[in-house]
C-alpha cells in the first residue's frame, strides 16, 4: 500500500548456514525452516556488497536484506542507520503494510478450506447494509473485481493524513469515504486495485467469526506460521523495540515548505490505520516476511486446490482500462503482473510490497528455485526531489530485482510496467 500522497504512484500497488559474520547486524526471528547445506561465501559476499552498495545507488537511509533458497540462508544483513549513529539491524521492526493483505488472503484459503466459508458466497450473509453487498462475493474483494472505489485517493484521506498523520482512523470511517463515490465497476466485471477491499475483509472476517480481526488473524496465519515478530500492537500506532525508523519529506508540498529549507521528518510513529482493517495494521521484521512469503508463496499450509486459486495466474487476461475515468486504476492482467489473493503474481514470482512514508519493504517466493528474498528500505534525504517527491518511490522493490538477477540469474521478476 502506499502513502496517499498526490506525488506518490499507485502500487498494484531455512538449519545452519554460513553467513560471514560481518553480514548479520543483529538478528531475531523465527524463520522456521531447517538449512541442511552451506551457503556460498562468494554468493554471501556479493549479497553483502549489494546491500551496502544500494545505499547510495537508491539513496537510501537504511536496507535489510534476507535471502533463503531451499532451506539455506545465503544473506541475512542490515547496513546504514536507523538513526543518526544508531546502526540498522535485521531484528529492527517495520510496518509491513500490504503483507497483510497476503495474511488477510491467506486467511480466507484456510477458512475455504475448513468449509467455514464459500468463497463465491455474497457478502450480503453478513453485511446486509453494505452496499451491493448482495452483487459482491468474498472471491471479489480478495482478487480486487468488486469494482468498490478506494478510499485512500479521495480528498478526504489524501488531505486528511497530511493534515493530521496521527489521526486514528475506523473501518467504519474509511469504508464511508469510498462508498461516497460511485462504483469503479459492476462486480465481476474488471479489475481495479482498491484498499477499500481489504478493508470490508477485515471487517467480514469479524461479522464470520465473532471474533476480532487481529485474533482471527493470529490464529490463522501468525500461530501456524511462528511470526513471533509480527502483531497489530493492539490497534495502536507502536511499533516494537527494536524500531527501524522512518523519514520523509512527502508533506512538503501540502505544508508549502520553501524548496530551499531543508525538510526531513521522522515519520516512525505516525498512525497507518487508514491503510487497512483495524486488527490487520501490523508491525514486522524482515525474519517474519520471509517466512511468510515462504509458506504463502509454497502453498504448504494450504490445500493444492486452493492454492491454485490462491497464487495462480486466473486472472491473466481479464480486465481493461477504463476510457471514462471512472476508474483510473483498472487495467489488463497480464502474465507479467497479476493479482492473487492479497498476492502480486510478477512472472513467476508470488509477491507482495508495501510503501508508508519514506519506509518500503518487498518480499517474493520463486516456486521453481524454492527462493525468497525480503528488503526493507528507508530513504535517506537525498531521496526525495526538491518537491519533496520520491526519487524511487520504492526502492525495495528495485533491489529484490538486483538480489534475484544474483542469485537467480534470467529469472528476476518482469518490470512493473503501468
Amino acid at each position: 500500500m502506499r502513502s496517499p500522497t498526490k506525488v506518490g504512484s499507485l502500487v498494484i500497488a531455512a538449519g545452519v548456514a554460513l553467513v560471514l559474520t560481518s553480514c548479520s547486524n543483529g538478528s531475531a526471528g523465527s524463520d522456521s525452516a531447517s538449512p541442511t547445506q552451506m551457503a556460498d561465501q562468494a554468493q554471501t559476499a556479493a549479497l553483502k556488497a549489494l546491500t551496502d552498495g544500494a545505499l547510495v545507488k537508491y539513496k537510501q537511509k537504511s536496507v535489510i536484506v534476507r535471502v533463503v533458497k531451499d532451506g539455506v540462508d545465503l544473506y541475512t544483513g542490515a547496513a546504514g542507520e536507523s538513526m543518526t549513529g544508531v546502526p540498522a539491524t535485521t531484528a529492527m521492526h517495520t510496518r509491513n503494510g500490504a503483507f497483510a493483505f497476503t495474511y488477510i488472503g491467506e486467511t480466507y484459503a484456510k477458512m475455504a478450506d475448513q468449509n467455514v466459508i464459500n468463497l463465491d458466497e455474497p457478502i450480503s450473509k453478513w453485511l446486509p447494509d453494505l452496499r451491493d453487498s448482495s452483487k459482491v462475493t468474498i472471491r471479489n474483494l480478495l482478487n480486487m473485481t468488486s469494482g468498490y472505489p478506494d478510499y485512500v485517493y479521495q480528498p478526504a484521506v489524501q488531505d486528511g493524513v497530511q493534515a493530521d498523520p496521527y489521526k486514528q482512523w475506523t473501518d467504519d470511517e474509511m469504508i464511508a469515504v469510498a462508498l461516497s463515490r460511485p462504483n469503479y465497476f459492476a462486480a465481476g466485471t474488471n479489475w481495479g486495485y482498491s484498499h477499500t477491499n481489504y478493508v470490508i475483509l477485515g471487517k467480514l472476517l469479524s461479522k464470520i467469526t465473532g471474533k476480532s480481526t487481529s485474533d482471527v488473524l493470529s490464529e490463522y496465519v501468525l500461530q501456524p506460521m511462528q511470526l513471533n515478530n509480527t502483531s497489530s500492537n493492539g490497534g495502536t500506532p507502536a511499533v516494537p523495540d527494536p524500531a527501524l525508523h522512518s523519514f520523509t519529506s512527502e508533506r512538503r508540498s501540502f505544508l508549502k515548505v520553501p524548496q530551499k529549507l531543508p525538510f526531513y521528518e521522522e515519520a516512525t510513529f505516525w498512525n497507518p490505520s487508514w491503510t487497512t482493517a483495524n486488527g490487520a495494521v501490523q508491525t514486522s521484521n524482515v525474519f517474519d516476511i520471509t517466512t511468510s512469503m515462504q509458506i504463502v508463496g509454497s502453498g504448504s499450509q494450504v490445500s493444492p486446490e486452493m492454492y491454485k486459486q490462491q497464487v495462480g495466474p486466473n486472472l491473466v487476461g481479464f480486465g481493461k482500462k477504463d476510457p471514462t475515468g471512472t476508474c483510473p486504476v483498472c487495467r489488463t492482467l497480464t502474465p507479467e503482473l497479476n493479482y492473487g489473493f492479497g498476492v502480486v503474481i510478477n512472472g513467476d514470482w508470488i509477491t507482495q510490497t508495501k510503501s508508508f512514508y519514506g519506509s518500503s519493504a518487498s518480499g517474493g517466493y520463486l516456486p521453481s528455485e524454492k527462493l525468497t528474498i525480503s528488503v526493507i528500505a528507508n530513504t535517506a534525504a537525498d531521496g526525495f526531489g526538491p518537491d519533496g517527491a520520491y526519487l524511487n518511490q520504492n526502492a525495495s522493490f528495485s533491489m529484490f530485482t538486483d538480489i534475484a538477477n544474483l542469485v537467480a540469474p534470467g529469472q528476476a521478476p518482469p518490470p512493473r510496467a503501468g
